[in-house]
């Protein structure tokens, strides 16, 4: 094991890349030093106050400039903006010398070699022997970067590329250059793993390396195929979206974020570096393409690629599509295929591929010869790319948001079914996948004891990816490990006495099956186990309660039915705190609404960083009614005990939950109040969470875990506190801010959070706070208004505001 430690980075360059790179080793506590050069002009501004060129603000500013920007920009590069005290600034001329002090320098400059290699020339002077020296170059050969520089400059030198945004895309590729030493290869690769929470690939040093390689191979094909086959920018980004796995932008979109002008500096990289590529004509530029260049279509940092929004004379707006026959703008035009719509009822992903490609449409056309391109070309980039054909897959989910790599969808179509479809479409995959179908294997992957195996190509065997021993992937183990289930859970033996009871409702939604699974699984624990994770491997956590239950409910006026189902989620959260063995929540992506309570009521919280948490039911015209009122009114006054003012803290929590506020990252979570310093932690690596979570119940169980006695003595203001919440919602509906159905589920709230209208401070217990919150929840699910709130959000996913 490496003893190698970073406490301090250096970053060289502070554009777009360098500064979201320093914002993410400050989200991880490393100290960081942002270097730019100085400007060789002043600007108007620093004229106007009469500075020089010699002034440090000046000398400063290029990198100042460019933090700030990107501190501001949208979504945020930082976890937390108190995490932005990590990071000092200077220039290259005054403070290059202060690399000296660091653990690791990393380059960020512009994509010029001569630069770099100035850049290099200057750091070596002041550089300590055996300090990390890495590119973040997206394409540079990693052998030309080195020449000329010392053996122990060269032996701890290789590529360190990060994809945009560093935060969140996990993408870590790993590129060494001849010299470099394997120890620093394999420190890298755990470093980006373990640390900054990244998937980590050792690349080999070729144009592009994987992920971009076989990225815009993807998209130069469908830029191709678009034409081929006349299809518009919105059916190709109808069929290369959400329904493949593959992110919302899809492809046309996806190109107008990245920039027309990156994705074409790339290409010509590939072609003019890859002779002997045998699909080389497809990174050849459309005239479409070319045309958009020269108008600087661009993009969204021009205004205009192949989406443009414009705003009409009334202040609306409107997102034109580019017509790529005539080259104008037009009006957006919908996308449906009948293809398509044999997929709406597979709710994996992994099961459409097979009826995708049996389309009988344009839709099933193009998917057969997208896939057909893609499995051909990534066939034979090995061993030019890499040797291991998972690290492929691994590259496209990690750098371009593929939720299944080109050998994983393969796989699912079937691998002797792809080859049909090449050989259709004229082409051939390289001659080792007939050698592994000769050799008797059949699929690229398989499973065995709760592990990922692939097929070694040399070896012509399924080996172990390595790496997996810090990992639980309950898709490998969730039919072997199955202890219950029903049809909104999976119960699984995580071992070592530990169960996981894991989501299975659409977008994880918390209903009446959910909640028999949740009871279950602490029976079984109890019973037979020592401790209990409540986690999944989903896109989301959990999105809240099932609403369309809800709504059903209240419009049908079973109001006996509502209270018994709403007393049925408040009682299984108590279940959760109140249990004889250690619940753990495990939450990422969004944790909202019932989701949040769940986590609320846990024994400890094990957080992935990117978890956006919020009590939100007051978009849909409720309050919490789960718990988290009542929780959050327990909190307060856990808070006052530390001489906070009293009215003022709850007045805090009541803002959380009446500003429906939602963290950006679990670190935000702590501001809220919804995770608890010095016992919730966080996780950086998502697909380390459920073993990190599994840990921490071990860790309680083993010290002696005793279920905890039941709160009576929580401190509620009464009418002192439910004055000045009135006083206050009655001033802001006067002032219009708020509407009289709002202002009425904030009194509602203050209601639950006061205690009532007691007439002087009291100590009460949950129950009598519980019993408060499922009162005012039911007497607002009798509101017109409500009812018009959830049925918007039951049709449009938004929150709507009366």
């Amino acid at each position: 094991m490496s003893t190698r430690r970073i406490k301090k980075i250096a970053i060289i360059g502070s554009g777009i890349m360098g500064s979201g790179i320093a914002c993410h080793f400050a989200n991880i506590g490393v100290d960081v030093l942002l270097l730019d050069i100085v400007p060789r002009d002043l600007n108007d501004a620093e004229k106007a106050k009469g500075l020089t060129l010699e002034h440090k603000s000046v000398r400063n500013r290029i990198v100042n400039d460019s933090l700030t920007a990107s501190l501001k920009s949208k979504p945020s590069p930082i976890y937390h903006q108190s995490f932005a005290s990590r990071i000092t600034t200077g220039n290259l001329e005054d403070d290059i010398a202060k690399v000296k002090d660091v653990d690791w320098i990393m380059e960020v400059v512009v994509e010029r070699l001569d630069i770099k290699q100035q850049v290099f020339e200057k750091l070596e002077k002041h550089r300590t022997p055996g300090t990390l020296i890495t590119s973040n170059t997206s394409g540079i050969p990693i052998h030309f970067m080195s020449e000329g520089r010392s053996e122990d400059f060269q032996k701890h030198f290789c590529g360190t590329h990060f994809f945009n945004p560093a935060r969140y895309l996990k993408l870590f590729e790993i590129i060494p250059g001849p010299k470099t030493d394997a120890s620093v290869l394999e420190f890298l690769n755990g470093y980006g793993e373990q640390f900054l929470g990244k998937t980590s690939v050792v690349a080999k040093d070729t144009p592009a390396f994987i992920g971009n390689r076989i990225g815009i191979f993807s998209i130069q094909s469908l830029f191709h195929a678009v034409k081929d086959l006349d299809l518009t920018i919105e059916e190709v980004d109808k069929l290369s979206g959400p329904v493949i796995g593959r992110p919302k932008s899809a492809t046309f979109r996806t190109v107008d974020v990245v920039g027309l002008d990156t994705l074409v500096h790339v290409a010509n990289g590939i072609r003019e570096n890859c002779p002997n590529d045998e699909r080389k004509e497809l990174f050849v530029l459309p005239d479409f393409i070319n045309k958009m260049m020269e108008n600087k279509w661009l993009g969204s940092k021009t205004g205009q690629g192949f989406y443009k929004l414009v705003r009409n004379a009334d202040g609306s707006k409107d997102i034109l599509s580019l017509d790529l026959n005539t080259l104008e703008y037009r009006a957006n035009k919908s996308a449906s295929f009948a293809t398509l719509e044999l997929t709406k009822t597979i709710d994996k992903v992994v099961d459409r591929f097979k009826v995708l490609v049996s389309g009988k449409d344009k839709a099933g056309e193009f998917y057969r010869k997208s896939f057909a391109a893609l499995f051909a070309y990534v066939s034979n980039r090995i061993p030019e790319i890499t040797d291991e054909l998972y690290k492929i897959d691994d590259a496209m989910k990690a750098g371009f948001g593929w939720e299944h790599g080109p050998f994983q969808i393969w796989d699912a179509i079937g691998v002797e079914k792809g080859i049909e479809i090449m050989k259709a479409e004229g082409l051939e995959p390289a001659a080792w996948v007939n050698d592994m179908i000769a050799s008797g294997n059949k699929s690229f992957y398989s499973i065995k004891d709760g592990a990922t195996y692939f097929y070694d190509i040399p070896k012509k065997a399924q080996e172990k990816i390595p790496g997996q021993d810090s990992f639980i992937i309950l898709d490998n183990i969730r039919k072997s490990n199955e202890v219950w289930k029903n049809s909104g859970v999976v119960v699984e033996d995580l071992g070592d006495g530990i169960l996981n009871v894991e989501f299975q409702s659409k977008m994880n939604t918390i209903g009446g099956d959910v909640l028999a699974g949740l009871n279950k699984a602490i029976d079984l624990a109890e019973k037979d186990f020592a401790g209990l994770v409540v986690g999944n491997q989903a896109a989301n956590f959990s999105v809240g309660a099932n609403i369309g239950m809800i709504f059903m409910m209240a419009a049908e006026q079973e109001y006996d039915e509502l209270n018994m189902a709403i007393k049925y989620f408040q009682d299984t959260m108590m279940r959760m705190r109140y249990s004889s063995i250690p619940t753990i929540s495990a939450p990422h992506g969004m944790a909202l609404g019932g989701g949040c309570e769940l986590s609320l009521h846990a024994d400890k919280v094990v957080a992935a960083a990117e978890t956006y948490m919020g009590l939100v039911e007051f978009g849909v015209g409720v309050i919490p009614g789960g718990g988290g009122s009542k929780e959050m009114a327990l909190r307060a006054q856990d808070t006052f005990r530390k001489g906070d003012v009293e009215l003022n803290t709850l007045q805090e929590y009541f803002l959380t939950i009446g500003m429906a506020k939602v963290s950006t990252s679990a670190y935000e979570a702590f501001d809220l109040g919804v995770l608890q310093k010095g016992k919730d932690v966080v996780v950086v690596n998502k697909d380390r969470q459920i073993a990190v979570a599994k840990a921490h119940a071990k860790l309680m169980a083993d010290a002696g875990y005793t279920q905890p006695v039941k709160r009576n003595d929580i401190k509620v203001l009464g009418k002192q506190a439910l004055g000045m919440f009135l006083v206050g919602t009655d001033s802001m509906k006067d002032s219009k801010y708020i509407s009289e159905h709002d202002m009425k589920i904030a009194n509602k709230l203050a209601y639950v959070m006061a205690g009532g209208d007691l007439s002087e401070p009291t100590l009460v217990n949950e129950q009598y706070l519980l019993d408060l919150e499922r009162e005012a929840f039911l007497s607002l699910c009798t509101e017109r208004k409500t009812l018009e709130r959830i049925q918007h959000m039951l049709k449009t996913g938004k929150p709507l505001r009366n």
